[in-house]
């Protein structure tokens, strides 16, 4: 039985689902998830994230939190976590780039937070220099100073969507018609979170929350308060939800969230003021990834790896430079979020 039939099954028997529901059966679900089956990423995948793209964004990432724990005193003991480290690209850039931090190596254990059988088994490969160890949720994560990357990630997480109504909200959810999988809306209901949104909303307007995010949030922000460390944060998306981002991804084109489950990517876009507002620590401005990028120099270390290349090389090189930081690619869309310990120095590439 395909994950569609079941999620019709399911339907049929007990109602229609929250979104939220709908979208952790496509992507987890053990037998049937997205992530739980296969390898989404790279030219025969689903997308391209930035450290599939080039070697610079890993190694600038790196960089930035190896300055980090320079600047907090270079605690002998840390944590370098990542959460839904894909392939193990960032992390194993970030490290090459970071073997001449002195003592960096030394005091660092690597540790990634990963569901997927599937991507476990490649981080493996990619990483096995260096002993990483695996977490299912970052609540796992040891007690020490935390340096933490998390680059789309966030965006995978699942999400209610609420549409303003006159005398309070109508949440969207999945349910059935003519055997299909089609969006629906409850009845109107208070939602007391929602009730900041009352002064920027007007009814028809979409409002997106992801309550899983800001539990991780937290959690993170309070390791980062208790034993130091920073967290870089980086994903599409805005500092206040405003609208239906809900999208699917397949073969590298936007395809029917319902039309095949389990098949395609699932994400919608980061909030990222709940992020700040979650997070007990310290919290940086929300900073274009072009800017973050071109403040951390990429652009000289893209001259530098471009004087060992030429023809095709050279042109794509070239290319991902461009798509990393141009504001009409990657550069705006994609924003950076720097979690640090209070009183402590910024991530470099961030203030705030």
């Amino acid at each position: 039985m395909s994950l569609r039939d079941l999620l019709i099954e399911r339907i049929a028997r007990t109602g229609p689902i929250g979104l939220a529901d709908y979208m952790q059966a496509c992507l987890m679900h053990p037998d049937h998830g997205y992530y739980a089956t296969r390898d989404p990423l790279g030219v025969a995948g689903d997308f391209t994230t930035a450290p599939e793209i080039s070697q610079m964004f890993g190694e600038l990432i790196g960089l930035s939190l190896a300055q980090c724990w320079l600047d907090q005193g270079a605690p002998q003991r840390i944590v370098l976590a990542e959460l839904g480290p894909g392939r193990g690209t960032l992390m194993a850039d970030a490290l090459r780039a970071t073997r001449a931090v002195p003592g960096f190596h030394a005091a660092l254990s690597v540790h990634l937070v990963e569901a997927s059988p599937t991507l476990r088994a490649r981080q493996a490969a990619t990483l096995a220099a260096y002993a990483p160890e695996w977490h299912d949720t970052p609540e796992t994560l040891p007690d020490a100073p935390l340096f933490l990357i998390a680059n789309e990630f966030f965006d995978a997480l699942p999400i209610r969507q609420f549409q303003r109504a006159e005398n309070g909200w109508r949440e969207r959810v999945v349910g059935l018609r003519d055997d299909a999988l089609v969006l629906g809306l409850t009845d109107p209901a208070p939602v007391a979170a929602l009730d900041h949104r009352l002064e920027d909303t007007a009814p028809g307007d979409i409002v997106e929350t992801c309550a899983p995010a800001a539990a991780i949030a937290a959690g993170i922000g309070a390791r980062i308060k208790a034993h130091g460390g920073a967290a870089l944060i980086a994903d599409y998306g805005d500092w206040r939800s405003m609208g239906d981002t809900f999208q699917a991804i397949e073969a590298h084109r936007a395809a029917d969230p319902f039309a095949h489950p389990g098949e395609a990517d699932l994400t919608a876009h980061v909030d990222f003021e709940a992020l700040a507002a979650a997070t007990p620590s310290a919290f940086t401005r929300l900073t274009p990834q072009g800017v973050f990028l071109e403040r951390l120099g990429i652009t000289a270390r893209a001259q530098a790896l471009a004087q060992g290349l030429s023809g095709q090389a050279l042109e794509t090189h070239i290319a991902a430079h461009r798509r990393l930081t141009h504001p009409e690619e990657m550069g705006t869309v994609f924003k950076i979020l720097g979690y640090f310990p209070d009183g402590a120095a910024p991530p470099p590439g961030l203030d705030t």
